[in-house]
């Protein structure tokens, strides 16, 4: 691969998670303040998930069969991003959910499609995949940390009386919204997102051609079809069914994370003001730069297994020290880090042990099947039972028990790590082999 593909192919990465991250960890708190009730917020939540699910079976056969990734992609973002742009001036249910609907079903399938235009233009993807998936990591950053001067109280930094650009800068940063007023600043990153995706849309237009794979001889017209009956093998069945549980343990970090983080330290939260919320929450992503370019030399060195486990024992720490050490900020924040070297271990892992065990024809699919767990499946559990336990099941009388809570993912993820370790034994060889 040439630095010029390489840059395009950073650079895609860079906007397509970009849009993603710019909208996702504050619709949580966005919903309600839109007067939505409980069950109209998780019709608009399941968008998401319910999407991926969609596009194994739908978006990524076009992907692999019939359409040519790259113009699959800018199709995508250009209609995506005008739905979400009308996100920021709607206050009615039905065409919130149906814009929030229409830019998941177009979005979603892209998550996979970027993958598959990356690995159709790489010579090493254990080597090459981790400096290109390293631009998704930045642009979601990228999306979090201009929040902490957009989501400010600019009537109160105004009428304070600030001595210079270091008093005034110290004012800014102190004077995040809170309440009402950050839910209804909260309009303002849809409008970010929408306007990144239009961006998108036009610079895919500049990426490597990606043409459609035909299916094979004899093969399946229906690449997901084929990309199922991989499951036969125990070890991608095993991967599989640990990729589901991991995938509900990432998510109850979106679900539940911001409000532990902004919640006051009287009631078992942290205490922090609502404009670092997203910074904080971003933090993973920063250690996620530096794992992504050692995770080549990680995997040559560790494997597949031990990498894998690494990746999902680093939830289980991140959600030990939430749940023990909530009153230390200091612990809280820098445990963070830990967000972004589980997500490079083990979830980029798993999209390189994809396209390295299956058959080149179905890539796109495979990559779909596993993001049915990562963004489908483990997410629509998350999004179910996450509002129920912080709600409900572990609050009394209007106080969270952050310690059982978060007591759940991290015992969940433990097992998850155990199951692969015991069970998950791929071939030792590398090329894509699998029967279908």
């Amino acid at each position: 691969m040439n630095d010029s593909t390489r840059v395009k192919l950073f650079l895609m990465m860079v906007l397509e998670f970009f849009v993603w991250g710019a909208w996702y960890p504050l619709i949580f708190g966005y919903l309600p303040s839109l007067g939505f009730t409980p069950a109209e917020q998780s019709w608009i939540l399941t968008c998401f998930p319910a999407a991926a699910i969609v596009g194994m079976f739908f978006s990524n056969q076009f992907a692999d069969r019939t359409f040519a990734a790259e113009r699959f992609l800018a199709t995508s973002h250009l209609i995506g991003g005008v739905a979400m742009l009308s996100l920021a001036w709607t206050r009615m249910f039905w065409p919130f959910f149906l814009a929030m609907l229409v830019h998941c079903l177009l979005y979603v399938p892209t998550l996979s499609i970027v993958n598959s235009i990356a690995f159709a233009h790489m010579k090493d993807a254990r080597k090459e995949f981790g400096i290109v998936r390293m631009g998704g990591t930045i642009g979601w950053i990228l999306a979090a940390w201009p929040m902490t001067f957009i989501l400010v109280d600019w009537d109160r930094v105004n009428a304070a009386a600030t001595n210079g650009f270091v008093g005034w800068l110290g004012t800014v940063l102190a004077s995040g919204l809170t309440g009402p007023a950050l839910q209804a600043g909260t309009r303002s990153v849809f409008i970010v997102a929408g306007i990144a995706s239009l961006a998108l849309s036009a610079f895919s237009l500049t990426l490597p051609h990606t043409p459609p794979k035909p299916a094979a001889a004899g093969g399946d017209r229906l690449a997901w079809l084929s990309a199922l009956r991989l499951l036969k093998a125990p070890f991608i069945l095993v991967l599989f069914l640990v990729t589901f549980v991991d995938s509900i343990v990432h998510n109850l970090y979106f679900n539940w994370t911001g409000t532990f983080l902004g919640t006051a330290a009287a009631a078992g939260g942290v205490g922090i003001a609502g404009n670092w919320i997203m910074p904080v929450m971003s933090i993973g992503q920063v250690a996620e730069i530096l794992t992504m370019s050692v995770l080549g030399v990680t995997l040559t060195r560790l494997g597949w297994r031990k990498t894998m486990i690494f990746g999902i024992l680093g939830h289980a720490a991140r959600f030990a020290v939430f749940a023990f050490f909530p009153h230390s900020q200091a612990a809280v924040i820098l445990i963070n880090l830990l967000h972004g070297i589980a997500y490079a271990f083990f979830f980029a892992t798993v999209y390189i042990f994809v396209d390295a065990f299956f058959p080149t024809d179905v890539r796109a699919s495979a990559q779909g099947l596993f993001n049915l767990m990562i963004l489908g499946l483990g997410p629509l559990v998350a999004n179910m039972v996450g509002p129920m336990f912080i709600s409900d099941t572990f609050n009394h009388g209007g106080v969270v028990d952050f310690t059982s809570l978060f007591m759940v993912p991290c015992v969940a993820a433990i097992a998850a790590a155990v199951a692969l370790g015991l069970f998950f034994h791929p071939p030792a060889r590398t090329q894509s082999h699998v029967e279908v």
